[in-house]
């Protein structure tokens, strides 16, 4: 019977190993160590026997998207190469030239205005010196610049000179209007000679002194420069642009990288080696990233655990089941991975991956369970991997992970097999629709029979899933001493052995234990409490009283009590004494431990208030602890819920003619009793919900103390009947 099985709590190895120190750190160390070694294989690279100028023995595919950054380079080079000098019009080159002209005209006044001084100084002394033209041309040639000098000739230079005030004005105007109108267009050092024709065209049209003309014709080709120049600015500008738009040269995963029977160049042999397809690439990054993936893992689940209200935050036993599922779940998932030989369509959609979720919910709780199917999918979309080019399959890590969730979602509390069998077909039901999903999200155009082997398998999956969590579940829950709710109904039924026992050899304490339990019940539900375990608790709670059953009023019919004759200290000894022969009896038929604190814990630290009192009149010198029931205090809500339905119950029966006024003080004098003994002080039961419980007891103690019709007897009928007449 798996009732017989001892937990591991209750052997003495794990008793001693639990509490060590490092015994949380090597169980996730287990953790990580066991998900390392099932998932390394699929991620060590696949390297090929191929070398370059051989040929490829098959189509292969890039395994992953990666950045080719030597054709990249190469692209950026030719988009930069491929961009033009940029030339540019400098505006401010016609106003210099403008300038250039105007200096050259003002050189020339100033030359003939000296000319006209020294001839007026020459005529008041009577002097015959005289201003020649040659001293005339030096003096200009001084004045002009180096570049002027050497292009105009000495011709235009004389005819200058020699020119009158209003000649020098319109050749002037003639040059700078010429040579501005040309420089406003474009002039590329090629085309600089063709502008200086053009603009000696333009200045003789305007024009009709000779000699003047070619003067101005000289001046003006003089003004005639390049105004259409390389940029270099710009030109950097323009190809850092062209640089900056090119794409980068991608290898995406999946792309054919070449055919089978083609050559494999040396260009073909570099993309291969890249994406990690050769012997010269090592394994050692995707191994490390392995790790480094897995221990994030382990960190977040022990910050989990640490940070969640569970029994996983301290309870290492409860910590090494969890990792005996998740082990489970992905040794099956490992055994469904290897169904890819067969060939199949959508065969490994067949895993039952709601296995572990659920088992994790029955056995510990929903959160935990909703947290680990996240790790499920990350360690599915890894394992799962052979048909994907990348070292993920991400779309079967979403359907682990909605399958999971599945599982927590639609389980019932109640884990009989018709429950169970709905939560499996709603898990059934679930995959169906993300494997659908996925299908349709992959635009592949699927053929009917494809569509139903996928379809087929998914809805297979919920239902295996369902069958080893059935088989698995008693086997975990013997093991590891797991109070769930299967166990706790299993605990509950009439004909349990100790039930019955109860029921056969102290009828007054099964009746008493069912009213507890009601009132426990309902107290625990109240306040957000586990309601199943404290009605089983009760249940339990006085089984040491079948060991003497006549020295407890409740199974005292009819008879005289023992007590009268018995010491105060003799009585007290044996009323206290139940709480631990009950538990000393659950321990011997492998009770699980919850139970057995509440059948421990429900007396506390209380007072016999009956035989202390009965010791000091008889007037024994006796101390208050003597006669208090050597506990622990209750350590749970359950136990403290179970003490105090306990004495409400004992102490209504005992009323006389019970109202609901003088319950409902009663049970709050029992509460603010124990309070102020400090019986609760080792539970995290608030003030507020002692008031909720409090008003649940009355509630149902008001069900079963109501007002009932005063029927009346045969005689009383008679005398109705006789009046009547």
């Amino acid at each position: 019977m798996v009732t017989k099985r001892s937990s591991i709590d209750q052997q003495a190895w794990w008793k001693k190993l639990k509490e060590h120190r490092y015994i949380r750190l090597f169980l996730f160390i287990l953790f990580a160590v066991f998900t390392y070694a099932l998932l390394v294989s699929n991620v060590i690279p696949q390297s090929l026997e191929i070398e370059s100028g051989g040929v490829a023995p098959e189509d292969i595919r890039s395994p992953v998207t990666v950045e080719n950054r030597a054709e990249t380079e190469r692209l950026q080079q030719e988009a930069s190469n491929n961009v033009s000098p940029v030339y540019t019009v400098r505006p401010r080159f016609a106003e210099n030239q403008i300038e250039r002209i105007n200096d050259i005209f003002q050189s020339v006044r100033v030359i003939q205005a000296d000319v006209r001084e020294q001839e007026s100084l020459a005529d008041q002394t009577d002097s015959n010196e005289e201003y020649s033209a040659e001293d005339q041309l030096a003096a200009l040639n001084e004045r002009l610049p180096m570049e002027a000098v050497d292009q105009l000739s000495e011709t235009t230079l004389y005819t200058l000179l020699a020119a009158s005030a209003s000649d020098l004005e319109v050749a002037q105007d003639t040059a700078t209007s010429a040579v501005f109108e040309l420089m406003n267009e474009e002039i590329s050092i090629d085309s600089v000679e063709e502008a200086k024709n053009q603009v000696e065209e333009n200045v003789r049209i305007t024009t009709t002194r000779y000699l003047l003309e070619n003067a101005m014709v000289d001046v003006a080709r003089y003004g005639i420069t390049a105004n259409f120049l390389f940029d270099e600015q710009a030109t950097v500008e323009a190809r850092e642009e062209a640089v900056e738009a090119v794409e980068p040269a991608v290898i995406r995963e999946g792309q054919i990288l070449v055919e089978e029977g083609q050559v494999i160049t040396g260009e073909i042999y570099e993309q291969l080696t890249l994406v990690g397809l050769t012997e010269e690439v090592s394994p050692l990054y995707p191994l490390l990233g392995l790790a480094l993936i897995i221990f994030l893992l382990v960190v977040m689940l022990a910050y989990y655990m640490n940070d969640a209200q569970t029994s996983l935050r301290s309870n290492n036993t409860h910590l090494l089941m969890y990792i005996i599922i998740y082990m489970i779940t992905l040794v099956l998932l490992r055994l469904v991975s290897y169904l890819y030989a067969l060939d199949i369509a959508g065969i490994t959609y067949i895993a039952p991956v709601a296995v572990g979720t659920m088992l994790i919910t029955i056995l510990l709780q929903s959160r935990v369970a909703i947290f680990t199917s996240f790790i499920f999918s990350i360690a599915a979309a890894i394992m799962f991997n052979e048909q994907s080019t990348g070292m993920m399959d991400y779309s079967f890590g979403i359907f682990v992970f909605f399958s999971g969730l599945a599982g927590v979602f639609f389980l019932n509390k109640s884990t009989r097999m018709v429950n169970l069998l709905k939560t499996g077909a709603l898990v059934s039901i679930t995959s169906v629709l993300i494997a659908g999903a996925l299908i349709l999200l992959k635009n592949v155009p699927f053929g009917m029979i494809d569509i139903g082997l996928h379809i087929g398998f998914a809805a297979a999956g919920g239902l295996i899933a369902v069958i080893l969590v059935s088989g698995i579940l008693p086997f975990l829950e013997a093991g590891f001493g797991v109070l769930s709710t299967s166990r706790l109904i299993e605990l509950s039924n009439p004909n349990n052995k100790l039930l019955r026992k109860i029921l056969l050899e102290a009828p007054g304490t099964y009746h008493h234990s069912v009213v507890v339990a009601n009132l426990a019940e309902s107290a625990c539900e109240a306040i957000g409490a586990n309601g199943l375990l404290a009605r089983v608790g009760a249940y339990y709670h006085d089984i040491g009283k079948t060991r003497r059953p006549q020295f407890f009023i409740e199974n005292q019919m009819k008879m005289e009590n023992p007590h009268d004759k018995l010491s105060p200290h003799l009585s007290k000894n044996i009323i206290i004494a139940h709480p631990y022969d009950g538990a000393e009896m659950l321990r011997q038929e492998k009770i699980p431990k919850e139970l057995i604190d509440i059948a421990e814990q429900h007396h506390g630290t209380t007072l016999l208030k009956f035989f202390y009192y009965k010791a000091k009149e008889n007037g024994d010198d006796v101390k208050e602890e003597e006669f208090r029931y050597p506990g622990p205090k209750a350590r749970s809500k359950e136990s403290a819920i179970v003490g105090v339905a306990d004495s409400v119950e004992a102490a209504v029966r005992a009323m006389q003619q019970p109202t609901m006024e003088k319950i409902e003080s009663l049970v709050k004098k029992i509460i603010n009793d124990r309070l102020e003994d400090g019986q609760f002080d080792e539970c995290d039961l608030t003030l507020r919900e002692l008031h909720i419980a409090s008003k649940s007891m009355c509630e149902t103690l008001k069900g079963t103390f109501h007002s009932r019709i005063d029927y009346p007897d045969e005689e009383d009928i008679k005398k109705v009947k006789g009046l009547a007449k």
